[in-house]
């Protein structure tokens, strides 16, 4: 048997030539719901509306669900209307329907989301039509217009989702019925009443005047600064000659991390993704990519890397995930062998963390030491070989055998379970600390740095160590 779908449009008069011929043809006739305006449309039919099912379902995937089935149900006994208040395409239950049922005939009705623009009035020739209960997959737009908000929590998910893509005071419409209100976003949950003709259309400001910014914003704003007419010394970079800034800003992101203040983490991590957002636009002038290509690889090689969530593999804890991860890293890079793998560490890393990247990379073969103690002993004889070095005044020999020292000590470090880079970080900003003290505690006694012989040196280092460990 055969299944119409129609859409009864928002106010009892949408109701097409085509539509009713269907209703006066129909075995039975279906309405998702008689409480709405759109029903009166059906006077004169005998209708079956399906009010019962919402009172028996706990949430609106469920309701749907059985709404589409009461329809198909039907339909093997029948030729079946189901008509639902709005626009076909704004139906959930409609879409499951057509999805099982591809020989569906739709005679559309207006639809809620553009009866709300309507009211609203809005600027932009294009927006977003979303329903309330799926508005957490509302992305960046330039309008949007949002139905069936139809009760206070759901109005409350509403301003969430829109104060975070236009701005908590932004200015939006509130239509109930035939009635619009301008409010703003952080109003929409504190109307007097809701019900199923609610709904809230929104648009952006101006550019300049926008309260919320996204990644496509960033872009745009570098692209203004580049055209021509622009700003002259953002028009003169490339890609080469700003690639220290990136690294700059992430080490102020890092310390930002480090002393723990919020602010200037977000600072911060907006001026990392400007350096990104900025080498992106650059390559898109160029012609090699833009910043949707780079964002779709990242998302892509998360898919991939992360095959024991989207694919087969299978990780117990945090050691397998991370197990995972490095076996599809190596299968996406093509790195063949343990060697591979070494040569890909970046060699502009800081040295210290280039080193002992190396050595968990070599570690993962069983090239490494047994223990922290067992790397300790090849640290003492590269030290005794530096000393010779250094008898022996051979500059060549003395930086060759330093560096030995130094990755061997890398490799204590590692395997003892400490972060060399922030081990050594800590040891430099203690030695400031311990500096400053023992300046302090010598200048505060007369003394004067330059001319101190060693012992008096000794003594003042030594109260500054003191001091500071009490503290």
């Amino acid at each position: 048997m055969r299944i119409t779908l129609i859409g009864l449009g928002t106010d009892g008069y949408g109701l097409t030539k085509g539509a009713e011929q269907a209703l006066k043809a129909a075995g039975k006739i279906i309405a998702r719901t008689a409480k709405t305006r759109s029903y009166s449309a059906l006077q004169g039919f005998e209708v079956q509306a399906l009010d019962s099912l919402f009172e028996s379902c706990r949430n609106f995937d469920t309701l749907n669900k059985k709404l589409a089935k009461a329809v198909t149900d039907a339909a093997k006994t029948s030729d079946v209307c189901y008509c639902v208040d709005g626009a076909v395409c704004e139906d959930e239950a409609c879409r499951i329907i057509s999805a099982k049922h591809k020989d569906c005939r739709v005679f559309e009705g207006s639809s809620k989301s553009a009866h709300a623009v309507t009211l609203a009035k809005l600027k932009s020739a294009q927006y977003t039509a979303i329903s309330a209960y799926d508005v957490e997959n509302l992305k960046s737009c330039a309008a949007a217009a949002v139905y069936d908000v139809d009760g206070y929590f759901i109005a409350t998910k509403v301003k969430q989702v829109l104060s975070g893509l236009f701005g908590e005071e932004t200015d939006c419409f509130f239509v109930r019925g035939d009635e619009v209100f301008k409010i703003k976003v952080y109003e929409i949950d504190r109307q007097a009443e809701y019900d199923y003709s609610c709904a809230v259309a929104v648009e952006e400001s101006g550019f300049l005047k926008k309260e919320r910014y996204d990644y496509a914003d960033l872009e745009k704003i570098i692209k203004l600064l580049r055209a021509p007419g622009g700003c002259p010394w953002d028009r003169a970079q490339t890609n080469e000659s700003i690639k220290s800034n990136m690294i700059e800003e992430a080490y102020e992101l890092v310390d930002a991390i480090e002393r723990g203040d919020d602010y200037d983490i977000e600072e911060e991590t907006g001026d990392v993704l400007l350096q990104a957002a900025f080498h992106a636009v650059m390559k898109e002038e160029q012609g090699a990519f833009n910043g949707t290509d780079a964002i779709t690889r990242l998302v892509k090689k998360l898919i991939f890397r992360h095959s024991h969530i989207f694919g087969k593999d299978k990780a117990k804890d945090d050691g397998e995930a991370l197990g995972v991860w490095e076996k599809n890293k190596r299968e996406e890079k093509s790195q063949k062998t343990y060697s591979d793998t070494l040569v890909a560490v970046p060699k502009n890393m800081p040295a210290c963390m280039r080193a002992q990247k190396a050595g968990k990379r070599s570690a993962k073969c069983g090239m490494d030491f047994l223990s922290p103690l067992s790397a300790s002993e090849k640290l003492g004889e590269e030290i005794a070989e530096l000393i010779e070095a250094c008898v022996s005044q051979d500059k060549a020999a003395i930086a060759d055998e330093a560096g030995d020292v130094l990755f061997s000590a890398v490799n204590v470090c590692r395997l003892a379970g400490v972060d060399c880079e922030e081990a050594l970080h800590g040891a430099v900003d203690k030695f400031i600390n311990r500096f400053a003290a023992f300046e302090r505690l010598a200048v505060a006694d007369g003394e004067k740095l330059e001319e101190m012989d060693s012992s008096r040196r000794d003594y003042y280092w030594a109260l500054a160590k003191n001091e500071l460990k009490k503290h």
